[in-house]
């Protein structure tokens, strides 16, 4: 992951200030006075907006972060937060900066999620981590949904039940960027930008989080316990 030194950081340092003082003074509007380039401004806004920039789908506001990166961060600071940038997989995000000993705004909108929501996205990333960070992972509704039957059976719902919460989620993923279309129906891309946004703490507490649900179920769930060691498995290939 890019962490803004060495020559990358140098070269978008000096692309921020050739901007600054050539193309960007020249106002957009009459009462424009920003000092950004039109397309890194551009390239802040569809930051700002989320849920991420891709090189892949986004090659021009990508090569906008690339160049005026040094420029990005400053503003993006400005507004409490933090840009994300992995050259690797070709992806840049912002996120809510924490500030120590500080209570800032959070800028960045979080969103509630349940804990199935939070499986499929654990189950997602799994599948993610188990390819080459090059490759393409494209997987299917039906296998997604069979994978995590066994957080349905720790809830006690029975087959309609789990149906409909699982499209919840699955619709959710999607209407967040996180699952992408492809020319297949019913196969959808994984954005790898879930490789850089969900890590061991947010493992750490799913994990604890089903240890609760199952206490909760108890010994009406004997089907819930026989899965217990096959979610703990993959919850520990993950971490």
């Amino acid at each position: 992951m890019n962490d803004g030194t060495g020559a990358h950081a140098k070269e978008s340092t000096t692309a921020g200030l050739g901007a600054e003082k050539g193309e960007s003074r020249r106002p957009l509007w009459a009462t424009d006075t920003g000092v950004l380039a039109l397309d890194t401004r551009r390239a802040l806004v569809a930051l700002i907006k989320g849920p991420y920039v891709s090189g892949r789908s986004h090659p021009q506001l990508w090569r906008s972060v690339l160049g005026d990166e040094a420029a990005l961060r400053a503003r993006l600071s400005d507004m409490f937060l933090e840009l994300v940038v992995d050259t690797d997989s070709r992806l840049a995000f912002v996120r809510n900066a924490e500030v120590p000993d500080e209570q800032v705004p959070a800028v960045v909108r979080t969103h509630s999620l349940t804990f199935l929501d939070t499986a499929l996205l654990l189950h997602l990333r799994h599948e993610l981590l188990r390819a080459d960070r090059s490759e393409r992972v494209i997987v299917g509704v039906d296998e997604s949904r069979d994978a995590l039957r066994v957080y349905g059976s720790a809830y006690g719902l029975d087959e309609v039940g789990f149906a409909k919460r699982f499209n919840a989620s699955w619709t959710k993923m999607h209407k967040y960027g996180l699952l992408a279309d492809t020319a297949t129906e019913d196969r959808f891309e994984i954005s790898p930008v879930l490789r850089l946004i969900f890590g061991p703490d947010e493992i750490r507490a799913v994990r604890e989080e089903y240890e609760r649900r199952l206490a909760e179920v108890g010994t009406n769930a004997a089907h819930a316990r026989e899965d217990r060691d096959e979610v703990m498995d993959a919850m520990e290939d993950d971490e």
